[in-house]
């Protein structure tokens, strides 16, 4: 049922007086216990214990892609979900999902209320994060469904949805991000994350090769580490793939409806999560291949039809951009790339740049303004300058027979966009990356491009 455009107004003044009132990140947990607590939630020596079964999951980059396989396949075997993430990409509603659709407005309003109340008993400070997260787990807790999949929004450790219980961690991958916050180096950032790991409860890695630092938390805290590597795998060729575990072989499966070689990784990730929780969720294998086939989530290597082609990505950190490269290369041959890229103050842009540019013949560059980014804005010239500084130290035989990159600066997304499709060929391809902010800037427009003045298109 959709809200009503009062329930609508209501919850944007709640989220406005949050942001005015609250920090959007505090790196501590002091104060959300006592607060959940007030509200009724009550705690065992692993955390706040929900009445379903709970994954949390948790790493730098494909956390997002590998909920959204969890949600697909649990949905198709028949199972009640719930899916809370961040950030939210068009609408705040979607940050939490309830059997696959959109959480409500009147709902938030309501448990922000009960939040609010606790939060006023108790006389706790409460950041942004922590604020909605508990409004989240509120609503999970009412609905309730059988399996809750909750991601982790910054590092591990001190995320608030680390205050959660959990049946199952994983963790998808570890890499340079938030490093003001989590650490400079893979080790010290893969310390915080892999303290989502419990005692005696599985604890999925999925990264290839994870820092020794996740080992170590996860024997500290008692976890049992599943292994991509040792406990499972997969292997695939160009019709199908195949993945296998400690006791479950999942044959012949079709690839995934989410594009992008990196999605096998998390889609193993995630059917790895459901053999070791086989014993209160069996999945047949059924479920699994008509989970595959209908997962969806918009701005991850999301590759709209029409010409030019346009790709949507909210890839923004160096980790992210290389995946996008690899996924660009598998696309085949088109005669100009042109990219439309907006990025926030703190994402390290030079390493975005450094993985991409070879790839790329324009540049379309964004400012992400102090209405929209606020303290993290960022304008277009100084990803200018930056972007300047990569090419420039390029060997240029990289680019022999080509002529020069084009660089242009414009002050909105929907303008830089807008530039690009003026520079494009119908053979050509966009490519829009940089930020959750910066492929909803442009969203409504780009699923026109390259369509027919008449054609349906995606909402």
């Amino acid at each position: 049922m959709s809200d009503s455009v009062a329930d609508q107004d209501v919850l944007q003044g709640w989220l406005t007086r949050l942001e005015q009132s609250a920090p959007a990140i505090r790196m501590s947990l002091d104060s959300l216990e006592p607060v959940a607590r007030e509200m009724g939630f009550q705690f065992d020596a692993l955390g706040l214990r929900l009445s379903c079964s709970v994954v949390v999951v948790g790493g730098t980059n494909g956390k997002g892609s590998t909920c959204a396989f969890m949600e697909s396949i649990a949905l198709a075997a028949g199972y009640k979900t719930a899916v809370y993430s961040s950030p939210h990409l068009l609408c705040f509603e979607e940050r939490l999902r309830i059997n696959g659709e959109n959480s409500t407005a009147k709902d938030w309003i309501k448990a922000f209320a009960r939040v609010e109340k606790a939060q006023s008993a108790c006389e706790s400070p409460l950041s942004y994060f922590e604020f909605v997260t508990l409004a989240a787990i509120a609503m999970v807790d009412g609905s309730p469904p059988d399996l809750a999949i909750f991601e982790i929004g910054m590092g591990g450790r001190l995320d608030a949805v680390n205050l959660l219980a959990n049946d199952a961690a994983v963790l998808t991958s570890v890499d340079l991000d938030h490093q003001a916050y989590l650490g400079d180096t893979r080790e010290k950032i893969g310390w915080e994350k892999a303290h989502i790991a419990r005692a005696g409860r599985p604890f999925v890695v999925g990264d290839p090769t994870p820092p020794a630092s996740v080992m170590e938390v996860a024997q500290k805290q008692g976890g049992l580490p599943c292994m991509l590597g040792r406990d499972f795998s997969f292997q695939g060729d160009r019709q199908q793939w195949s993945w296998t575990g400690r006791q479950q072989r999942r044959n012949a499966l079709a690839y995934p409806a989410l594009r992008g070689a990196n999605q096998l990784l998390n889609a193993s990730s995630a059917l790895a999560t459901f053999e070791c929780l086989a014993d209160r969720l069996p999945i047949s294998q059924g479920a699994v291949r008509e989970g595959l086939a209908k997962v969806s989530l918009p701005g991850r290597f999301q590759v709209l039809p029409g010409q030019p082609a346009v790709v949507l990505d909210v890839a923004h950190n160096p980790h992210a951009a290389g995946v996008l490269a690899a996924n660009l290369d598998q696309m085949g041959f088109y005669p100009k790339t042109i990219a439309v890229v907006g990025l926030l103050a703190d994402k390290d842009a030079r390493g975005v740049f450094e993985r991409l540019h070879p790839r790329v013949d324009a540049w379309c560059l964004a400012d992400l303004s102090d209405a929209q980014a606020g303290s993290r804005a960022r304008s277009a010239d100084a990803l200018r300058v930056i972007l300047q500084e990569v090419l420039s130290a390029s060997p240029s035989d990289k680019r022999q027979g080509l002529p020069p990159v084009e660089v242009f600066i414009d002050s909105t997304p929907p303008e830089a966009l807008a530039r690009a499709q003026s520079l494009a060929e119908p053979s050509d391809r966009l490519v829009v990356f940089g930020s959750f902010l910066m492929v909803a800037s442009v969203w409504s427009v780009a699923q026109k491009i390259g369509q027919a003045p008449h054609a349906p298109h995606a909402h």
